[in-house]
């Protein structure tokens, strides 16, 4: 009987250093991404949440100016009212 002959196996164990490094470089670089993207998506959110706030600031004050002007429309650039046409006014004062 022939003995069997040891196969040595010639598969790379490892990428090369060069490999390595640039695959833990665009690792990096993509989870440094993703960290921007959460701090901008938290930012985000609490412009929202303002955005949210001011609406309902702006709300009590068109409530407050459709009582005391009735329902005309206001620039608010320089302030003048605009009353519908063909219509009085409601002006409670």
């Amino acid at each position: 009987m022939a003995k069997k002959e040891k196969l040595v196996d010639l598969k790379p164990e490892k990428v090369t250093d060069e490999q390595l490094n640039k695959i833990q470089t665009i690792v990096s670089n993509i989870n440094k991404a993703q960290m921007e993207i959460g701090r901008y998506e938290a930012g985000k959110h609490t412009l929202l949440h303002t955005v949210q706030s001011l609406q309902g600031e702006l709300k009590v004050i068109q409530t407050e100016l459709e009582e005391q002007y009735g329902t005309v429309n206001i620039n608010i650039e320089d302030g003048t009212i605009k009353y519908p046409e063909n219509e009085q006014a409601d002006k409670k004062n």
